[in-house]
């Protein structure tokens, strides 16, 4: 009999511990829209990022040391239509020798208030600020300063660098807004990588023992490309390119690094974790990004694939041949692709590539990097011929 209770109890257990799992709420997950001008590109993204990401942080306004102030020019009707709540962030570069409380607060509320007047109905304020740690004194009597001159129903956030670990005064800051978001990708020497799926879970972990609020995550979906400048160090070119001679060395965060890392983060999340906030919105011309089909297929958690094959568009024997992608990961262009045809009046390649050309078979070489979004299809050349073997035809990775 005793045998028979002790079992039932370990089944209530078990059965409990069950029910716990399954009723742990998941990771929210959030986009940073991070442009200072919009297009007729963000109707697009938005409307096809609303399923799978619950908030949009969005760039408001930027204060530069030599620079001064800079709003970004937002679509508002764009934004009230969306619906989703709403962050405004305002970016205060690291390199200000100095934080007006007064002048950088009211430049804070205008922006609140012209927003507001636009019909936009804000969820919250983020400051995105690099103070160094000799500065979180200074920062933390700002913040205590912002946070009484907002609204009481706005709550305020920063964005927070894993540096600050090291720093006794992190649990005061902390304890000035209602949560953070700590940015565990490009924090060191770019030339070292922009991300350490590793490194991050143990930040993460850390931030989680110290904060008592709830925090995010801020996670890379975008590449830059690194240029050397005259003293060696790198210049960094991210979306706006940058005119300036030397060979570009291009990062990209893995995607198949951070869905095992989201998929981590899911099943044992950090004290405290409340969610992922995707750097940035994609938008269909934003080259260092990734397509919002691989973004939004790492978000879900699911299996991550390239499926890349042909498409041959004929127009009056003259045939099209371009290059697609039907999965759901964002590739690199193939380096050589195979086509069998026979008796060409003409044929060649298009930018990207060059053509090789025998009795039976055309090969096109790539001659320069480049990627192929997840849904994505690009023109890769063209050919006249009596006869393409279609099914014959092959792409080598």
């Amino acid at each position: 009999m005793r045998v028979i209770v002790g079992l039932s109890a370990m089944l209530a257990v078990l059965l409990l511990c069950a029910c716990e799992r399954q009723d742990a709420a998941p990771l929210d997950q959030q986009l940073y829209v991070w442009q200072r001008q919009w297009t007729s590109a963000h109707e697009l993204a938005l409307k096809d990022s609303r399923s799978d990401f619950s908030t949009l942080r969005v760039l408001a306004l930027q204060a530069f040391p030599s620079d001064g102030w800079h709003r970004a020019r937002i679509d508002a009707p764009l934004l009230k239509h969306d619906g989703r709540p709403l962050i405004a962030v305002i970016r205060l570069d690291g390199q200000l020798k100095s934080l007006d409380q007064s002048q950088v607060t009211a430049q804070i509320l205008q922006v609140v208030a012209d927003w507001q007047a636009q019909g936009l109905t804000l969820s919250g304020v983020e400051i995105d600020h690099d103070a160094g740690n000799a500065r979180l004194p200074e920062y933390t009597e700002f913040l205590t300063h912002l946070h009484s001159a907002l609204p009481a129903s706005l709550p305020l956030s920063i964005t927070a660098l894993p540096a600050w670990l090291g720093s006794s005064q992190l649990p005061a800051l902390l304890a000035t807004v209602d949560s953070s978001v700590l940015q565990v990708h490009a924090v060191s020497d770019p030339r070292r990588g922009l991300f350490d799926p590793e490194q991050a879970r143990r930040w993460a972990s850390a931030w989680g023992k110290i904060s008592s609020k709830p925090f995010y995550l801020a996670l890379p979906a975008y590449g830059v490309a690194l240029l050397p400048d005259a003293d060696g160090a790198p210049v960094v070119e991210s979306e706006v390119p940058i005119e300036r001679e030397g060979q570009r060395r291009e990062l990209l965060a893995d995607p198949l690094q951070l869905s095992r890392l989201a998929k981590a983060l899911r099943e044992d999340p950090p004290e405290h974790l409340a969610g992922l906030i995707w750097f940035r919105l994609p938008l269909a011309n934003d080259r260092r990004a990734w397509s919002l089909n691989t973004l939004r297929a790492v978000a879900r958690g699911d299996a991550l694939s390239s499926q890349l094959g042909l498409a041959f568009s004929d127009h009056a024997g003259l045939q099209d041949i371009a290059l697609r992608n039907v999965g759901n990961l964002d590739s690199a262009w193939p380096a050589r692709i195979i086509v069998k045809a026979s008796a060409c009046e003409g044929a060649d390649a298009l930018a990207g590539y060059s053509l090789q050309q025998s009795a039976d078979l055309l090969t096109f070489t790539r001659l320069r990097d480049g990627r192929l979004p997840a849904g994505g299809q690009r023109a890769i050349g063209w050919a006249r011929c009596a006869f393409i073997d279609q099914g014959g035809s092959h792409v080598d990775p």
